[in-house]
């Protein structure tokens, strides 16, 4: 049984399950860079939390800013027209859907609806943390399934579903390693692992997905009632500022999760600029190829200079920058160039550089010759 923390000089007492967690660190922000190296936030390139460098399509422009001018009113807490907006994409009901303060909320709240003290939430290796976070909240058991050549380990994650087991999470394509797993892969392991364990597929970034890779999720949803998809408009519609997502899954799942959503989780205007971006195809397809193009410059450039990288199916790659990481990537912001090193991963040799513009990957890679060649000199 979990016991309270003591009393400290807080005045309060903490479950101790809270207390054992690590908060989440965001990518470092573009304002703060700037305040602390003494640069221009204009001249500031971020590739550091997978952001869409294009920014928001139009239509979501659109609709934001037709929205804006109701906000003196509360936002429909059911979200009615984005989720009929995502019921009518996907081909099921609305009252299979759930709308989001991003993904990582639906996350979450998967994570309160099924755990608890003594049960077990499993999850790879080099995946998303808002995982463990969400789990450590409910005081359950964390498994983290080691991956294997760095991808998920599908058959190690079934080995720990025991009888404790109530939630899985899986990435497709997974954050930060950028590996994807095939439709038939997922579809042997829906029907192996035990029906009392929900499985949450985090689909974040399965717009970039390669076209061999494409498959329909939401059919596996159909026909296997304790599976759930998440999707983020985040990445590639680039609402990362907004804060919408959604989760599928069947309609009594949906209904459980609702009773402990919080009212009003989706505000006014990501609901509008949601469901106005969901429809733009022709948005969506400009994404995807300057998405494409920018990861093969950088498996390009990571070549020609021997570098070891992860070919990824995402809108980043994971790199092996070596021991010199940590000085390397202070090299980088005081060329105002932000990415992310993945040491809270366990990846301490590693770093993920999101894809940005052409322009925005010109000055990553002069910036990162450059900080090579600072570093080299120091060394000799």
């Amino acid at each position: 049984m979990q016991q309270n923390t003591r009393p400290d000089s807080r005045g309060f007492v903490a479950r101790a399950s809270i207390e054992a967690i690590s908060p989440y660190i965001a990518g470092k922000p573009i304002e703060e860079t700037a305040r602390e190296y003494g640069l221009d936030v204009k001249d500031i390139v971020k590739l550091a939390s997978n952001e869409n460098p294009l920014g928001m399509p139009q239509s979501a422009v659109d609709a934001a800013l037709a929205a804006a001018t109701g906000a003196n009113r509360y936002p429909d807490g059911n979200a009615r027209l984005f989720r009929d907006a995502v019921a009518r994409r996907h081909g099921v009901s609305p009252d299979w859907v759930i709308a989001g303060n991003g993904s990582d909320e639906i996350l979450s709240l998967a994570a309160r609806l099924v755990l608890a003290p003594g049960l077990r939430c499993i999850y790879s290796q080099y995946s998303f943390s808002v995982y463990e976070l969400s789990a450590q909240e409910c005081g359950a058991e964390c498994v983290e399934v080691p991956a294997r050549d760095f991808a998920v380990d599908l058959e190690g994650i079934l080995a720990a579903a025991d009888s404790s087991a109530r939630l899985i999470y899986i990435t497709n394509p997974n954050n930060p390693t950028g590996y994807a797993l095939t439709r038939e892969a997922l579809e042997d392991f829906m029907n192996r692992v035990p029906g009392e364990v929900l499985v949450v597929l985090d689909e974040a970034y399965a717009d970039f997905l390669p076209e061999a890779l494409q498959f329909d999720s939401i059919e596996l949803v159909r026909r296997h009632p304790n599976l759930m998809v998440t999707r983020t408009f985040s990445k590639a519609y680039g609402l990362a500022g907004l804060r919408a997502g959604y989760g599928v899954a069947h309609a009594p799942v949906i209904e459980m999760m609702n009773r402990i959503r919080p009212p009003f989780n989706m505000n006014l205007i990501a609901q509008a600029a949601a469901a106005a971006s969901l429809e733009d195809r022709e948005f969506l397809a400009r994404v995807r190829a300057v998405n494409r193009e920018g990861l093969e410059r950088l498996e390009a450039f990571f070549e020609a200079r021997g570098v070891n990288y992860l070919k990824s199916c995402a809108n980043f790659m994971l790199v092996q920058t070596g021991p010199q990481t940590a000085e390397l990537y202070t090299e980088l912001l005081r060329r105002g160039v932000i990415v992310r090193p993945v040491k809270s991963y366990g990846l301490d040799d590693w770093m993920r550089i999101s894809v940005g513009t052409a322009r925005e990957l010109d000055r990553f890679f002069k910036a990162y010759d450059e900080a090579r060649a600072a570093l080299d000199a120091r060394a000799s």
